[in-house]
């Protein structure tokens, strides 16, 4: 079993699968290279227990009494969490493969997998998970600066992010140049925007959000 020498990323590794000697064997390889874990026996107690907010990424078996693991993953995709997903299965086929990666599932190992392998799946996941959740931070951050602009200040942005200039701008509403160009300048100091060019990444970023 090789160990990563790079930075570990952060996170929990949650382990929900319904055999106690998987979930503790890869918690006890995981664990040996740095990563924290937590183990679930079925899909249920997992949702009982997590609150959609904690960083980290799922090893998820695909084959389970009551909720399976795709059952899991439809319900974590319903509410909205995007908790990066690495199934494991012994009885994984292609059709199978294809659903749980169609519904956003990172990767996917068949039993028994290799150590090393494993691990380097997992900790990818747990980077995207992070990666994610910076993301989602500076988006959030550019939505409240974005509720501190007045209507008409709005509607000034968006056009200006449409490539509409100043003089345009004044015309179409109504409005003399200058009042457009002190507007615009709220805009920015609002939105810490250092140009035009980044005032359209900002729009851009809360329309994907």
């Amino acid at each position: 079993m090789s160990q990563k020498t790079s930075a570990r990323p952060t996170g929990t590794v949650f382990i929900v699968d319904d055999e106690e000697a998987v979930r503790d064997s890869v918690a006890l390889l995981l664990r040996s290279v740095g990563l924290r874990t937590r183990s679930y026996p079925d899909a249920s107690v997992f949702l009982e227990e997590y609150d959609g907010q904690e960083a980290g990424c799922l090893v998820l078996d695909v084959r389970m009494p009551r909720l399976s693991g795709l059952e899991l993953q439809q319900e974590l995709n319903r509410r909205g969490w995007t908790i990066p997903v690495v199934f494991i299965t012994g009885h994984g086929d292609v059709p199978m493969a294809v659903e749980a990666m169609r519904a956003g599932a990172v990767d996917f190992l068949q039993k028994p997998f290799k150590d090393d392998e494993l691990i380097r799946r997992v900790q990818k996941a747990l980077e995207q998970d992070a990666r994610l959740r910076e993301q989602l931070a500076q988006r959030n951050l550019i939505r409240s600066r974005y509720e501190t602009l007045t209507p008409r200040e709005r509607d000034i942005a968006e056009r200006l992010a449409a490539g509409a200039a100043n003089k345009a701008v004044a015309i179409d509403l109504g409005l003399s140049e200058r009042t457009v160009e002190l507007h615009r300048a709220n805009i920015m100091r609002k939105l810490e925007a250092r140009g035009l060019a980044q005032l359209v990444q900002m729009l851009i970023a809360l329309k994907e959000g």
